[in-house]
C-alpha cells in the first residue's frame, strides 16, 4: 500500500497542482525534496573557459538557473552587460524573468513558444549577425551546438552552473522511510546511491520521468515500477495517478 511518496522536485509553488488532486483523492502524503540542487561556478573556474562575455552580442537562455548565474557571474567579473545586449529566451516565462536584472525592452527580448529551443533558432538566424553566448550546466550534450553550427551561427555554449547532490541530514537519512520514489534526471538517481550507499529497494516503488532517468534507474539496478512519459502518460503525474488507481483503489 503506497502512502508516502517522495517527488524529488521542489514543492509545486501553485495550489492547483495536479500532485494536490492525487494527494487527496488517494490519500497519499507527499513530500518535495529535491536530491540534486544547482549552485554557480566560481569566477576562477569560469575563467578557465576562456570567455569574454563582451565579445558577444546576444546571449540565449533556456531556463532562469542560466539567467540567475549569468547575471551572476558578470557581477562577479565586474562586468556592465550593455544596454543593447539581446536575449533570446526559449519561453517567454523565462523572457519575463530578466526583469529581474534589467530592464525588459521588447525590442531586444526575443522568445519561443515551445520552450524547445529547436522553435527559438528561426528568430535567431533572423539576426545572424549576433555573436551568441549560451550559458549552460556542467551536464548537458552537445546537440544544441550541433545545431547552432548546421544554421551558420557565431555562437560560443559556456558552462555557468553545476548540478550538484543535495546530501541528506543525519536525520534526513535516519527518518527515510518512503513507499514510492520518484526521479526526474540521472543526476537523482545518482544523489540517492551517494547517500544511500546500502539502499536496498525492496517493496519501495519507484518512478522515473524520461528515458535517460529511467536507464540511470536500470543501471543502478534499481526496478523500474512506473517510467513517464508514455504513449498514454505524457506526465508524471497522469502516470502517477494511473498506477494508484490500479494499486490502491
Amino acid at each position: 500500500m503506497i502512502k508516502k511518496i517522495l517527488v524529488s522536485q521542489p514543492k509545486p509553488t501553485s495550489e492547483k497542482s495536479p500532485y494536490y488532486d492525487i494527494a487527496n483523492r488517494f490519500d497519499v502524503e507527499l513530500i518535495f525534496r529535491p536530491f540534486i540542487k544547482v549552485e554557480g561556478i566560481s569566477a576562477k573556474e569560469f575563467r578557465t573557459q576562456k570567455v569574454n562575455i563582451l565579445d558577444y552580442t546576444a546571449i540565449v537562455f533556456t531556463s532562469r538557473h542560466a539567467i540567475d548565474h549569468f547575471f551572476n557571474m558578470a557581477k562577479e567579473l565586474r562586468v556592465t552587460i550593455p544596454e543593447d545586449m539581446k536575449y533570446f529566451c526559449v519561453t517567454e516565462t523565462i523572457a519575463l524573468y530578466i526583469q529581474k536584472y534589467v530592464q525588459y525592452r521588447k525590442r531586444k527580448v526575443f522568445f519561443g513558444e515551445t520552450g524547445k529551443i529547436d522553435d527559438l533558432v528561426p528568430t535567431m538566424v533572423k539576426h545572424k549577425n549576433e555573436k551568441y553566448l549560451v550559458p549552460m550546466s556542467d551536464v548537458h550534450n552537445n546537440s544544441l551546438e550541433i545545431l547552432l553550427d548546421s544554421k551558420k551561427l557565431q555562437h560560443c555554449e559556456c558552462v555557468m552552473y553545476k548540478t550538484v547532490s543535495n546530501d541528506f541530514t543525519p536525520e534526513e537519512v535516519k527518518t527515510f522511510d518512503y513507499d514510492m520514489l520518484i526521479f526526474f534526471s540521472p543526476s537523482g538517481i545518482e544523489s540517492l546511491m551517494k547517500n544511500f550507499p546500502n539502499f536496498k529497494q525492496d517493496k519501495i516503488t519507484i518512478a522515473t520521468f524520461g528515458p535517460t532517468t529511467a536507464k540511470a534507474a536500470k543501471d543502478a539496478g534499481l526496478r523500474l515500477d512506473i517510467e513517464a512519459p508514455s504513449e498514454k502518460y505524457p506526465s508524471m503525474t497522469s502516470a502517477l495517478q494511473h498506477f494508484l488507481i490500479e494499486n490502491q483503489e
